[in-house]
């Protein structure tokens, strides 16, 4: 295949399938055969595989002969189907029979009479018949033969699950077993494989043989069910879905792009391809969603860019929102408009993208409002006379009277009362911020939350107290911490350090959930009175930034995993040895291993372990939080 054909297939691909089509005389019209084109290509991936297969072995398009891509028999048999007896339909590899229904195997197809030579004898009956399933033993099985051991697999199961925990309900684990495999052979491979290894129900389902195991140890977790541990992934030790195999254990979608990494051939990233060039080279996503060939120009701005989602009037960029169909005010034309932030008024994408001279100052620059007679720059453009005011009664708003500045005042209004009500100073600067925002769709949005419009209407009269503590009080949610920030630049709330607040809050948690007295004081000690300690003592007054929260967060999570870790090996931080630890760390389940690592050297220091792990290597760096001046003073530095 020449490189014309190859840029072709990458940018038209329908348009080059069809041209091929066209070049065998097959007596067609043009629109049939794109039509015929159209059903069978679909996508963009599968139609350039197909003007690819064409384009490399146009002749199979009269010899419907295989090694080709399945769109490519489909293709034959919408020809053939559209009157056209030029095109072959797909032929038999082994036979080379004419046939219009086939079976796969790899790139081949073949006839149902040559699908059946490759018929294996059953196991039960001894016959040569096609394999509907297997046994137990892995054996072919046909299908007046099926392996069934004449037990219900729900209530295998449910026995199974009853000897952890007697009070599940079998209906409950019914529901599972047919949300997990809906099949009722599958159930029976289920029960099989979980009536032979009962520690799949334990922690070992990252051991599972069937793809299901793993979903199913997760229902009766969900419901309830003790004693059925849900799995971790068997690379990476996290706590997540698990169900790709790899290297004999079920592992995550993560650990799966980690065993994929390759080196991009345009950008040399390492990240797991999505794709391959006509070289075979691995292509990561960000090149193949930038690259030229996949770039389309938006049906909203106007711009070429990767397309965000297709709609009826073509694609779409990201930033580009599906558009009404309304009258441009400019063109006069009837098309998907988005609205002006100049004027308030529809306006068409090739009236955005439009440049004239301006019947005002003269200037050609970009039209903004006016017609195409007597059209406007940005500049001369003049203010809606609705803009800013609080009852608003412009004749030629699209929406007179319900302008978003009005909106706006109007909620608050329902919300806090009318604006020259008896609120506390500091609220009412709040509210005039938000009826002055510059940004009046998400002032709105902001507004209809259901976590924010109470808590205004409770500031407001009174029955929520203005204070920190009585906010702390309430369900924290995002929106109710931005509100919080928003009191304090306005002065309704004292400024206190928030990312502190929420870390101690989480790690006084933690000890807190902990069964076990002496693990508590123990992960007490080294939580508050080692790492908050010394964070406090670092900063030296000044607030705890979000990078320094996140951290200890995750010492805090390595603290409590190790001695889970140590309680499954049935050890304490007194009796672990080094060698207990070298296993620890050598066993590749270790997860955290480096916040732990933190945990134990405190440990050792502080002489509740006699274990050692040592750091990979010692901080060298600002012992304290460097001030805007500071980065300053390190940056002349390296300049000069």
């Amino acid at each position: 295949m020449d490189t014309a054909h190859h840029d072709r297939a990458m940018s038209d691909p329908a348009g080059l399938i069809t041209d091929l089509v066209m070049e065998t005389g097959h007596g067609l019209g043009r629109e049939q055969v794109r039509e015929a084109v159209s059903a069978v290509a679909g996508g963009r991936a599968k139609s350039r595989r197909l003007a690819l297969a064409l384009a490399g072995r146009p002749e199979v398009l009269a010899d419907g002969r295989s090694p080709a891509p399945r769109a490519v028999a489909d293709l034959l048999v919408a020809l053939h189907d559209a009157g056209t007896a030029d095109v072959s339909l797909p032929a038999c590899a082994q036979c080379g029979k004419k046939v219009r229904g086939f079976q796969r195997a790899g790139q081949d197809w073949y006839c149902s009479s040559c699908v059946r030579a490759h018929d294996e004898p059953c196991a039960a009956c001894g016959e040569n018949r096609t394999v509907a399933s297997r046994d137990r033993a892995g054996r072919p099985r046909c299908a007046k033969c099926p392996d069934h051991d004449g037990r219900d697999p729900v209530a295998v199961i449910h026995g199974l699950i009853t000897a952890l925990d007697p009070g599940a309900g079998k209906e409950t684990v019914a529901g599972a077993v047919r949300r997990s495999a809906p099949r009722p052979s599958y159930q029976q491979k289920l029960a099989w494989a979980l009536e032979q290894n009962p520690a799949l129900l334990t922690g070992d389902g990252y051991l599972a043989p069937l793809r299901a195991i793993p979903r199913f140890i997760e229902m009766p977790g969900d419901a309830g069910i003790a004693g059925v541990v849900r799995p971790a992934c068997g690379r990476c030790g996290r706590m997540v879905r698990i169900d790709k195999p790899l290297d004999g254990v079920r592992v995550c979608r993560t650990c799966i792009a980690h065993s994929r990494t390759e080196p991009c051939a345009r950008c040399g990233a390492a990240r797991e391809p999505v794709t391959r060039d006509g070289q075979g080279r691995p292509v990561c996503a960000n090149c193949f969603i930038t690259a030229p060939e996949n770039l389309e120009t938006c049906t909203g701005c106007g711009r070429v860019r990767p397309v965000g989602r297709r709609t009826a009037d073509g694609p779409l960029c990201a930033r580009c929102p599906p558009l009404a169909v309304m009258a441009c005010t400019i063109c006069g034309q009837t098309a998907p408009c988005g609205i002006s932030r100049a004027t308030g008024k529809p306006w068409c994408p090739a009236c955005q993208r439009r440049r004239a001279g301006c019947s005002a100052c003269g200037r050609r620059e970009a039209i903004a409002s006016g017609t195409l007679d007597t059209p406007l720059c940005s500049g001369c453009t003049p203010p809606p006379p609705w803009a800013g005011c609080p009852v608003c009664s412009d004749p030629d708003h699209p929406s007179p009277g319900q302008c978003a500045r009005c909106l706006i005042n109007a909620r608050l209004e329902e919300l806090t009362g009318p604006g020259d009500g008896p609120l506390p100073p500091g609220l009412q600067a709040l509210r005039r911020e938000i009826a002055t925002a510059g940004h009046t769709i998400t002032a709105t949005r902001w507004l209809a939350k259901p976590s924010i419009a109470p808590v205004l209407s409770g500031l407001a009269d009174g029955s929520i107290p203005l204070t920190h503590q009585a906010l702390d009080e309430l369900p924290q949610r995002p929106a109710l911490a931005y509100l919080r920030q928003a009191l304090v630049a306005t002065g309704a709330l004292p400024a206190r350090d928030e990312e502190m607040i929420r870390l101690e809050a989480f790690l006084h948690g933690l000890p807190d959930a902990q069964a076990d007295p002496e693990r508590r004081r123990l992960l007490h000690r080294y939580l508050i009175w080692h790492l908050v300690r010394r964070m406090r003592s670092r900063n030296n007054g000044k607030p705890v930034t979000r990078q320094q929260a996140l951290l200890t967060r995750r010492l805090a999570r390595g603290a409590i995993t190790f001695p889970d870790w140590l309680d499954s090996a049935g050890l304490t931080l007194a009796s672990c040895r080094q060698g207990d630890l070298d296993r620890w760390a050598g066993s590749g389940r270790a997860a955290y291993r480096e916040e732990a690592g933190r945990l134990i050297r405190w440990a050792h220091a502080a002489r509740p372990a006699s274990c050692y792990l040592p750091a990979a290597a010692r901080w060298t760096g600002p012992a304290a939080v460097l001030d805007g001046e500071a980065r300053w003073d390190i940056a002349r530095s390296l300049l000069q």
